[in-house]
Order: structure tokens, then C-alpha cells, then sequence
């Protein structure tokens, strides 16, 4: 039976006749001066839906719960699976992804026992296990199932938890143009919809901000970020608007204004280190240390506090991109300290994070193992992780990612001495933010004249 709050009139009648053969009893044996053994023989088969009165009457004599009758779940059974439910999502929330993944499938290879609520419950903490598993696409499937379910009313917290989910999924997998076609969408059916501000509707702002950050996109995302901001003071809740303030610090960094985005940063950090979502607090903590790296005072030591702690959450919470990302941070703070072995230690297991996976961290990671090489003076080891770093970063779309990543190798291949791959590495960075070279013009003359 597909979960739903109430059973068809025939399939009650047969759980009723099921019931009452169980018992022993005759259609005579439910009667009673207000209902007929014919009346029960009508619900029976079907053709008559008792009121709640008459359900009610009937549940006594069949010694069983009117929630039982009108769902076929039993209160036992449904308090059972309340309790799997929350067991589910508790295992979530404490980084046991793998656990908290077969509890939720377990309970959802039985949807009789579940209703619309506590399925669509499920389902959405199905869909953040799979995708803190690194399971993007069937994250995606589950995520685009619940946004199709026609009972999800657009504007509840759950609609823009889905929506967020779909925001981020499809932005770590890499397709920024639709992650940014969700956000957009949601975002205008709330503000047609003229409905009081909420956390999640912040959230969903703060997601499809982080979307345009990652385009390059940075007037829009600041733009956003300014809406948000004002909007999230006077919600007042702390997390929200350290998710705001987090996403700008991003925009921020990206615009070169490190100091500014440091204090984005640690005002985010403040008013979300009381929440219990430890995977953002691992996030800003990592994106703090980072900022530490590049502004004009470093301080590689707190940044290397910072980033280590980021490191303890990430391995209970985090996915591997983060994972991944974390480990370069470091060997960056290693290196900075003059601490080679460590650096290069951390950018080897960045490395071994990404396997075969295509993905920006393994290009950083070959970029530091580079540098380190450089400052190490074995500039041939350094010419190999730089030609790794090159050739995988051909097959990344162009974004304001890979952008900074062809900037970092051009540098590198400068300071290696090869003036033409640094040149060429220069060439991709315009490229990927949309400045391509200007047309020769003797190219154009040669066509002309040529017979």
C-alpha cells in the first residue's frame, strides 16, 4: 500500500473482514442497534465509508486502534517506526552517514508503515546521507522525487530544505548553471508567494549565493548577499545570518578584499559556533584558516590550529571534496611554516582522497606538491606534479575556479623558468572568467586575399 494518511473504502473493508475472520467473529457479531449486519457487509465489500463514529465502534469490537483501520498501521507500528526515524536522523546528525543511510532505506522498504509526513521526513535525510557519501547523482533522484510530490507545499520548511539540497547537490556536481536555475526559481516563487521570512528561506538565499560565487558571478552574489544580510538582522537568528555572512566573506575573498572577508568570516564563525550543524562550523573554521594563509599578515600557526580542528569535524561529517580541500589548506600552512615533510604529506593525502575521481582538489593538491618542490629546489619533481596539474585541469568547464587554479600554474611554471606554459596557464585563467584574445587581424587579411 503506498503511504497515505487514509485507506480506500475497499481496501479498509478488507482489512476489517481480514480482521474480523482472525477473531472468530460473524458480520452479525459487529452489529449493534446503530449498525447493521448489512451496513457492515456494504463497508466490507467497499460500497459504504464509515464515519469516524462507526470506525470507532468497530475498532473496540475488532480490539484493534482506529489508526489501524483507517491506515493499517497499528499505533505499536507507528511509534516503532517514529523511533527508527529519529534514530535515522540522529546518526545523521552525528556523522554516521553509512548508518544513518541503511536505517532510513531499511524503514523506506515499508512505506505502509509511514505517512506523507514521516516519508517525505525520511526521504529528505535519505537524500543529505547519500549526498554526504559522495553520492550525488542518487541524491539528485531522491531530491527531484520529493520537489515532484504534489502534497510538498511550496514555501514550507521542507520545500525549501529540498530545494536547498538540489541548490548544493547540483553545484558539487558541477553543473552551476542549473544549480543557479533552482535557487533562481525558488527564490521567486517565495517572493511571489509573500511569505513571511523564515531560516530556510535565508538558507536558500545563502545557497544560490554560494552558486554565483562559484560562477564568478560575484555582482550578483554580493547583491544578494546584501538583501540577505539586511534581511537576516531583522530575523535575528543567529544561524541564518552566519550563513549570510559566510557567503559574502566568499564573495569578498574572491574580490581580493582578504581583510574584509576576514571579518565576514569570523563574525559568521561567532554567531554560528553554538549551532549543532558541525559540518558548517568545520566549513567556516577551514574557510577561516584559509583567509589567515592569504591576507597580508599571515598567521600560519592559528591557521594551522584553525584548519586542524576543521579536520577532526570533517572526518565525521564532512565529504571527501571537503576532506580534500582541508588537507591542502594544510600543506599550505605546512609549507608556509617551512615544514616540508608535513606539507607534503597533506597534499599526498589530498591526492589519495580524490582517487581517480575528476576533481579541482587533486589539481590543487599536484599545484602545492609543485610549489613545495620549488621551494625545495627539485625543480624537477616540480615540472611533473605541474604537468599532472595542467592536464587534469583542461577537462574542468571554465568557472572562477578554474580560473584561480590556472592562475596558481602559471605562476608556478614562471617561477620553473618555462615563460611559454606559464603564458599558455595565463591564457586559460582570461579564458575561464570570459576574456578570450582578440582576433589577429592578419589572420582575417590572409583569408581575404587567399585564392
Amino acid at each position: 500500500m503506498n503511504p497515505r494518511e487514509t485507506s480506500t473504502p475497499t481496501e479498509l473493508g478488507e482489512r476489517i473482514k481480514l480482521l474480523r475472520g482472525k477473531r472468530g467473529l460473524k458480520q452479525q457479531d459487529l452489529a449493534s442497534r446503530e449498525i447493521s449486519a448489512s451496513y457492515i457487509s456494504l463497508i466490507e465489500s467497499g460500497k459504504r465509508a464509515p464515519s469516524d463514529a462507526v470506525l470507532t465502534a468497530l475498532a473496540q469490537r475488532l480490539e484493534c486502534s482506529v489508526e489501524y483501520l483507517r491506515t493499517g498501521r497499528d499505533d505499536k507500528e507507528l511509534e516503532e517506526a517514529r523511533l527508527r526515524l529519529a534514530f535515522g536522523e540522529m546518526a545523521l546528525r552525528n556523522g554516521s552517514n553509512g548508518e544513518a543511510l541503511q536505517a532510513l532505506s531499511e524503514l523506506l522498504a515499508h512505506p505502509s508503515l509511514l505517512d506523507a509526513h514521516m516519508t517525505r521526513r525520511a526521504r529528505l535525510a535519505q537524500a543529505t546521507a547519500l549526498e554526504k557519501l559522495n553520492r550525488i547523482e542518487a541524491a539528485v533522484a531522491v531530491l527531484d522525487e520529493l520537489q515532484r510530490d504534489p502534497e510538498l507545499a511550496p514555501g514550507s520548511a521542507e520545500w525549501c530544505q529540498v530545494h536547498v539540497a538540489l541548490c548544493r547537490c547540483y553545484r558539487d556536481a558541477g553543473d552551476i548553471t542549473l544549480s543557479i536555475e533552482i535557487g533562481e526559481r525558488a527564490m521567486t516563487r517565495l517572493d511571489a508567494l509573500g511569505l513571511d521570512v523564515t531560516v530556510d528561506h535565508i538558507q536558500l538565499g545563502a545557497t544560490l549565493m554560494g552558486s554565483y560565487h562559484m560562477r564568478g558571478d560575484l555582482t550578483r552574489a554580493q547583491l544578494l548577499g546584501n538583501r540577505l544580510v539586511d534581511t537576516a538582522e531583522r530575523q535575528g537568528a543567529r544561524a541564518a545570518r552566519g550563513a549570510v555572512y559566510w557567503n559574502a566573506g566568499l564573495v569578498a575573498r574572491s574580490r581580493g578584499q582578504l581583510n574584509e572577508a576576514l571579518a565576514l568570516v569570523e563574525r559568521a564563525l561567532a554567531l554560528m559556533s553554538e549551532d549543532d550543524n558541525l559540518r558548517h562550523l568545520a566549513m567556516l573554521k577551514m574557510n577561516y584558516g584559509f583567509l589567515l594563509l592569504r591576507v597580508d599578515a599571515p598567521e600560519p600557526e592559528r591557521a594551522k590550529h584553525l584548519l586542524e580542528e576543521a579536520q577532526q569535524l570533517l572526518a565525521e561529517v564532512g565529504n571527501v571534496p571537503e576532506l580534500a580541500a582541508c588537507e591542502v589548506h594544510l600543506a599550505d600552512a605546512e609549507a608556509m611554516l617551512g615544514n616540508w615533510d608535513q606539507a607534503a604529506a597533506h597534499a599526498e593525502r589530498a591526492l589519495g582522497l580524490s582517487g581517480n575521481e575528476l576533481r579541482i582538489q587533486a589539481v590543487s593538491a599536484r599545484a602545492t606538491l609543485a610549489d613545495i618542490h620549488l621551494l625545495r629546489g627539485d625543480r624537477g619533481q616540480a615540472a611533473q606534479y605541474l604537468q599532472g596539474a595542467t592536464r587534469q585541469l583542461r577537462q574542468f568547464p571554465p568557472s572562477h575556479m578554474t580560473a584561480l587554479n590556472w592562475r596558481y600554474i602559471g605562476d608556478l611554471w614562471k617561477r620553473q623558468g618555462d615563460s611559454g606554459e606559464a603564458l599558455k596557464a595565463y591564457d586559460q585563467a582570461l579564458a575561464a572568467v570570459g576574456m578570450t584574445s582578440h582576433r589577429d587581424p592578419s589572420t582575417v587579411l590572409a583569408r581575404q586575399h587567399r585564392p
